[in-house]
C-alpha cells in the first residue's frame, strides 16, 4: 500500500499524497475508516491532521491572512511544498558523508545518521531534510 502514495522526492511528499488521497476519498463519500483500512493508514493520525489544518485556517481567517496555495495540477506544486518544508525544517538537514556507506552528517550538530529502512526514497539523495532523529542501535533520521 505504501507504493501507491509514495513519491520520488521523500517521505513528506509521501504523507502529503496520502492526505490528499484520503481528503479526496472522503469528499466523494467514500468511508475514512474503509479507506484507511485498505492502506493500512491510522485513521485518527488522517483526521487529528484534517483537524490541524483546519485550526491553522480558522487562525489565518483571525489574523486576516490569505490562504495562498498552489493548484495540485501546477507543475510547481511539489516545488513550492518542498520550498516551505525547507523554510520550516532549515536546521534539520543532512548531507552524504560517506556515499558507499550511505551515510549522512546533519548539518546542525555533524551527527553521523542512516535514513531511516522505512524510507520511500530508492536513491541516495546529496542532501536530506528530515522531521525526526531516531536513536536506536544506530541513529536514523526520517
Amino acid at each position: 500500500a505504501r507504493a501507491r502514495f509514495a513519491h520520488v522526492d521523500g517521505d513528506h511528499l509521501t504523507l502529503l499524497n496520502v492526505f490528499h488521497a484520503y481528503k479526496q476519498h472522503v469528499q466523494d463519500g467514500v468511508d475514512p475508516l474503509k479507506f484507511c483500512g485498505e492502506n493500512f493508514i491510522n485513521p485518527r493520525a488522517l483526521h487529528l491532521a484534517d483537524r490541524i489544518r483546519e485550526q491553522l485556517r480558522m487562525v489565518m481567517d483571525l489574523l486576516g491572512l490569505a490562504m495562498v496555495s498552489t493548484e495540485f495540477s501546477d507543475k510547481e506544486y511539489y516545488l513550492n511544498i518542498r520550498r516551505c518544508l525547507l523554510a520550516g525544517f532549515f536546521t534539520q538537514v543532512a548531507f552524504i558523508d560517506k556515499p558507499k556507506l550511505g551515510l549522512y552528517l546533519t548539518a546542525k550538530d555533524c551527527d553521523e545518521v542512516s535514513l531511516h529502512p522505512f524510507t520511500c526514497l530508492q536513491q541516495k539523495p546529496e542532501w536530506v531534510l528530515y522531521g525526526e532523529h531516531v536513536q536506536t542501535s544506530r541513529s536514523f533520521v526520517r
